[in-house]
C-alpha cells in the first residue's frame, strides 16, 4: 500500500499456486490497483556514481536523455559526483526530488579544486576550507576529491566533516603518492571510486608504480594502459598487507564503489563497443564522445592492442578478489557506474556494473543488497530508501523475470531466449515499471522515448538506422 510518497501498509495476502482470497486484501477506498501478477518488485537502485552534463557541454547529450535512461533502469537515487556547473546541478537535483522533472533524486558531490564552483583553485589550507565552506552554502551533500597536495587535501577532508558533508575521491595516478587510501581514509575520508589507490596502498617492494621512462599522464593511452598493469604490482592476494589494508578500511568504516563497468571496454573492446543497445540508445554526439579522439576524456584507442586487453584482464581477476574479500568480511561495496564515457552507456551500465559484481563472487542476492540497501547506507538515506518497508519511500523496480536467475532481464534490451512453443527466438525481460516517490513510471515508455531521441537525432544528421561505424576509414581506402 502506498499513500503519497510512503510506503504505508504491506500485506501478504497469499501463497504461490493458490488463489487471493479478497477478504486477505487490504482496504483502501478509492484506491487505484495494479495488478503485477508473476512479476518480481524489488527496491529501487542507488547509483552511487553518476555523471549529468549540460547539453551543450562535452558529450552534447540533453540531460533529460541521461534521466531517463537511469530512470528506466531501476535507478531512483544516486549520487552526482563532479559537475561542470555545480549551481545548475543542485537546481536539477531540486526539480528532480520535488518530481518537476523525470529521474532519480540526486545528491550533489562537486569535485574539489576542479573549477564547477567559479572559485580559483586552492592553493593552501584556508583556501580549501572555503571552497567546501562555499559547497556546503551552495547545497551540495558531499564532496568528491580526485587529488592534491597533502596540506591541501587533509585540510578540505577535514573540513569537510566538520560541515556535515559525505565525501569520496578517485585516487588520481598523478596525485596518489601525496596520500593513497590509507592515507585519505585515516583523514576522514568515507568513501572511494574505482580502484586507484588501493594496490598503492599494498606495495612492498616500491613506493611508486613502475611506469615506462616515456610516460605522459595526459596521453590518455598511457594513462590507461599503464593503469591495467598495476594491479600485479600489489601484494598478492591473501597476503598480511592485502588483508591488513582490507581489515583497516573496515574498521574504518569505509565504502567502495568499484565502477568494474567504467573500465570493461579495455579488457574486451569488441564487446563494449558493439553491445546490442547502442544502435538503438547511444546518441550520436555520445558515440562521437567514445570513438578514438585525443580530446575527448575516456577516448584513448589510438591503437588498442590484445597486449593491453590481457594485462587488464589480469587486473580484473585481482581487483575483483579485492572487492569480493572485501565484502566477506563486511566491507560496505555499492554499485556505481559512472556512465556516460569508455562505451558505458547511461543506464544499461549500471546493470552491467551489477553483473561484474556477480562475475567478482558476489551472489544475486549479495548483488541486489549492494544495490540498494548498502548504496543507501553509504549515501546516509538509509532511513528513506533502499528496502521495501512501512515508513521508506515508495521507490520500487518491477520486472517480470526473475533477476536472481539472470539479471540480464534488468537490461533496457532484455535478453534472449527459445520459446519451445512456437520454436521462435525472442526477447524478455526489460523492467516494467519504476516507481520513485509513489509515481508510478512505465520504463518501456521511457525507453521507447529515449529510442525516439536518438532516431530523431540520427534522422537529422542523415545516419541510417544500424550499428554507428567506429572508423570512418576502410582497409586499404
Amino acid at each position: 500500500m502506498i499513500e503519497d510518497d510512503k510506503i504505508t501498509q504491506i500485506a501478504v495476502v497469499g501463497a504461490p499456486l493458490l488463489a487471493i482470497d479478497p477478504e486477505n486484501r487490504p482496504e483502501a477506498e478509492g484506491a487505484e490497483e495494479i495488478d503485477v501478477s508473476g512479476s518480481y518488485i524489488l527496491p529501487g537502485f542507488v547509483d552511487t556514481h553518476l555523471h549529468l552534463h549540460h547539453a551543450e557541454a562535452g558529450q552534447g547529450v540533453p540531460s533529460d536523455y541521461i534521466m531517463k535512461l537511469w530512470l528506466s533502469h531501476g535507478i531512483t537515487s544516486g549520487r552526482a559526483v563532479g559537475s561542470d556547473d555545480t549551481e545548475w546541478m543542485v537546481e536539477t537535483a531540486e526539480r528532480s526530488a520535488a518530481n518537476e522533472i523525470t529521474g532519480p533524486r540526486l545528491q550533489v558531490y562537486p569535485m574539489f579544486n576542479r573549477g564547477s564552483l567559479g572559485m580559483d583553485a586552492a592553493t593552501t589550507p584556508e583556501e580549501a576550507r572555503e571552497q567546501i565552506r562555499a559547497m556546503k552554502r551552495m547545497g551540495a551533500d558531499g564532496v568528491k576529491f580526485i587529488g592534491a597536495p597533502e596540506n591541501i587535501l587533509f585540510a578540505a577532508l577535514e573540513e569537510a566533516e566538520k560541515q556535515g558533508l559525505n565525501s569520496t575521491m578517485h585516487h588520481a595516478q598523478i596525485a596518489v603518492t601525496q596520500a593513497d587510501v590509507m592515507d585519505t581514509s585515516a583523514h576522514g575520508l568515507r568513501s572511494m571510486e574505482h580502484w586507484y589507490g588501493l594496490p598503492e596502498a599494498m606495495f612492498e617492494d616500491k613506493q611508486i608504480q613502475d611506469y615506462p621512462n616515456d610516460y605522459i599522464y595526459q596521453n590518455e593511452q598511457h594513462r590507461f594502459g599503464e593503469a591495467g598493469r598495476l594491479w600485479r604490482q600489489a601484494a598478492k592476494p591473501g597476503s598480511e598487507r592485502w588483508n591488513e589494508v582490507i581489515d583497516t578500511l573496515i574498521e574504518r568504516d569505509f565504502g567502495i564503489s568499484p565502477t568494474f563497468t567504467a573500465y570493461l571496454t579495455s579488457r574486451d573492446f569488441m564487446r563494449m563497443s558493439r553491445a546490442v543497445w547502442h544502435d538503438e540508445y547511444t546518441m550520436p554526439a555520445l558515440w562521437d564522445w567514445y570513438r578514438p579522439n585525443r580530446d575527448a576524456h575516456g577516448s584513448y584507442w589510438f591503437y588498442w592492442t590484445l597486449e593491453d586487453e590481457v594485462d587488464w584482464q589480469e587486473n580484473y581477476d585481482l581487483w575483483m578478489q579485492f572487492v569480493n574479500d572485501y565484502k566477506n568480511k563486511g566491507g560496505r561495496v555499492t554499485v556505481g557506474s559512472d556512465s556516460g564515457y569508455i562505451y558505458n552507456l547511461y543506464g544499461f551500465g549500471y546493470v552491467q556494473e551489477m553483473e561484474l559484481l556477480r562475475e567478482a563472487g558476489f551472489s544475486p542476492l549479495e548483488v541486489l543488497h549492494a544495490a540498494t540497501l548498502v548504496g543507501a547506507q553509504q549515501l546516509d538515506i538509509a532511513d528513506e530508501v533502499g528496502s521495501v518497508q512501512v515508513g521508506k519511500k515508495a521507490d520500487l523496480v518491477i520486472v517480470p523475470e526473475n533477476p536472481l536467475q539472470n539479471l540480464h532481464v534488468l537490461l533496457g534490451t532484455g535478453t534472449i531466449r527459445l520459446n519451445d512453443e512456437t520454436g521462435e527466438v525472442e526477447r524478455v525481460g526489460g523492467i516494467s515499471h519504476v516507481v520513485k516517490d509513489g509515481i508510478v513510471y512505465d520504463a518501456r515508455e521511457l525507453r521507447r522515448q529515449i529510442r525516439d531521441m536518438v532516431a530523431e537525432e540520427k534522422e537529422k544528421r542523415d545516419i541510417p538506422p544500424g550499428p554507428m561505424p567506429i572508423a570512418t576509414v576502410a582497409q586499404g581506402e
